[in-house]
């Protein structure tokens, strides 16, 4: 039962040549610097995610395949196969939502590329930094076009982006590393297609949300490995019109966004960062109320009630009851992070403990908020799907508004350079002693410097401080 007539004739492959003959020297010195941003983020995001007992639950199950020690496993001392250690890895930088965000496409590229290019960089020999850099924006600019293709129907239709769209990610940059040509690269996306997987009741409670995206990154490698030995996969995978990726996966998808601007348009450059540590459609909801308490300095306790207008999907992904379900379902619900922003005056690490999730406090301070789906923003179509429009009433009968429509740390609302190295050190400083903080720092602004990853590498290899 097939359709002669694809989505879109040759994407995969077009894709598959680009990113095979993409070199250091044609990518821009812009996307660069923000590739070696995300590389700090994403160190970041692994480092402490090496902490927390989801992860490490992966790493035991790493440990007990007894695989060649080739390449580390972030923060716990040890090594393991390239694969392996992608499959930790991956689960590390995606344990606890604070993980760089491509908007459009819905996938986090950072804690998937960045665990493939550097366990392939150690087993090479602790490859130049300038292969780690190439590799990850083959894995950006061939994962986020597929993640835009599928459009947000993928979400809706129950998918988790970051282990589907995101397995292209891991592939296309494992790919690139080991220099596979054209048709080798092609099958490598034809693969790993058929391991994309992720479902997303995962976000109400499941540790498997965090797997998810260690999966991905494991199935890249092994995609990019049989695929350079000549293993065959579906070559038009995202194409093709029965059982393809595009639809199969996505009820309304977009192919045109697969190739759009190849070579001119780098989505590398649309990628940006959490300063919160919790899902990002609820951070222009979390800025928006910490803004107005500062304007009109108000506290928690005299907040009559909040209510939130949002985008569908927003209020999809994150307006259902909070039930203290775990760390996942905290930081996806937007009541408990709008609970504590009000007490606390941020959503960080500390704010996602066990210890918090039934806090009365809290749990009483949710029963004032309500959210709604806005027309107006809804109206504003996806580029504006994490907007918010709160309006705060307080126990005097004053009420206080805000409309924000690009969230802080997005490519429109951009943190800085020193936003992000200050995220950095927050992030690890529980875990990382600071001299070795400062070196990571230094290795990663200096990183297309850098003729050999060892000492960077050696150093995330380490293990971290858990408590």
């Amino acid at each position: 039962m097939s359709n002669p007539k694809p989505l879109l004739e040759n994407a995969t492959r077009d894709l598959a040549r680009f990113a095979s003959a993409l070199r250091y020297e044609d990518i821009p010195r812009e996307a660069v610097e923000r590739i070696k941003h995300c590389v700090l983020d994403s160190i970041g995001c692994c480092l402490f995610g090496a902490t927390l007992p989801w992860t490490r639950k992966v790493a035991a199950l790493a440990d007990a395949e007894h695989a060649q020690p080739v390449a580390s496993v972030f923060g716990m001392g040890r090594k393991t196969s390239v694969a392996l250690a992608a499959l930790v890895n991956g689960t590390a930088g995606h344990a606890f939502e604070l993980d760089d965000i491509h908007k459009e496409s819905i996938v986090h590229p950072g804690s998937l590329a960045t665990p493939v290019a550097f366990a392939f960089a150690e087993q090479a020999g602790h490859a130049a930094g300038r292969d780690v850099i190439t590799a990850m924006v083959a894995g950006y600019e061939v994962g986020t076009r597929v993640g835009n293709a599928a459009t947000m129907s993928l979400f809706l239709d129950g998918f988790h982006p970051q282990g589907t769209s995101g397995a292209f990610v891991a592939a296309a940059t494992a790919a690139r590393f080991l220099v596979l040509d054209p048709g080798a690269f092609q099958h490598a996306l034809g693969i790993v297609g058929s391991q994309a997987g992720g479902l997303m009741a995962a976000q109400e409670g499941a540790m498997v949300k965090r797997f998810h995206c260690g999966r991905a990154a494991q199935s890249g490698v092994y995609s990019a490995l049989l695929a350079r030995d000549g293993f065959t996969g579906i070559p038009d995978v995202l194409e093709a019109s029965y059982g393809g990726y595009l639809s199969s996966y996505s009820s309304k998808p977009n192919p045109q966004r697969l190739t759009d601007g190849l070579g001119t348009t780098w989505e590398t450059l649309n990628v940006g960062y959490k300063p919160h540590a919790s899902v990002t459609s609820i951070h222009t909801s979390l800025d928006g109320l910490k803004e107005l308490m500062k304007e009109h300095a108000f506290d928690a306790d005299t907040v009559a009630s909040i209510e939130v207008g949002l985008s569908t999907m927003t209020h999809v992904h994150c307006a259902w009851e909070y039930k203290a379900q775990g760390v996942t379902a905290a930081q996806m619900n937007l009541y408990y992070g709008l609970a504590v922003i009000a007490y606390d005056g941020v959503a960080f690490t500390d704010q996602y403990q066990e210890s918090r999730l039934r806090d009365p406090k809290l749990l009483a301070f949710i029963k004032r908020i309500s959210a709604y789906i806005d027309p107006e923003i809804e109206k504003m179509g996806a580029p504006y799907r994490h907007a918010a429009r709160l309006a705060v009433k307080l126990k005097d009968g004053r009420i206080f508004a805000k409309l924000i429509l690009d969230r802080r740390g997005s490519p429109e609302n951009p943190l800085t350079p020193e936003d992000i190295e200050y995220k950095f050190r927050h992030v690890v400083r529980s875990c990382v002693a600071p001299a070795k903080i400062d070196r990571i720092v230094k290795l990663t602004q200096t990183l297309e410097q850098l003729s050999s990853t060892r000492e960077l590498i050696e150093t995330l290899g380490a293990p971290v401080t858990v408590k």
